[in-house]
């Protein structure tokens, strides 16, 4: 199990993950942050389980992501939660 945070500039994200290789298993993203819809956290986990833990590919995914479902998280941008995750990664 690997994990980080960030300290974005509004609150903190924290993942806890597991990889399979370079390929994300588990992730689990929390913190004091809002985001809207309600759901949207869950389904960010889940559109993440699968994909290769590289910044490129993530930001592409997460980019995406808040795109096509209209995310609306004060003040964090898919880029705050691709250094979360990448900060959970270094080994």
């Amino acid at each position: 199990m690997y994990y980080g945070e960030f300290k974005a500039p509004k609150g903190i994200i924290k993942v806890s993950l597991e990889l399979d290789g370079t390929v994300i298993s588990y992730i689990n993203i929390s913190g004091d942050f809002f985001m809207y819809p309600e759901e949207a956290l869950d389904d960010l986990e889940r559109l993440l389980v699968g994909a290769k833990a590289e910044r490129a590919e993530l930001s592409k995914l997460i980019e995406e992501f808040y795109g096509q479902r209209q995310i609306q998280a004060p003040m964090l941008t898919p880029d705050c939660f691709v250094e979360a995750i990448m900060r959970a990664v270094r080994r």
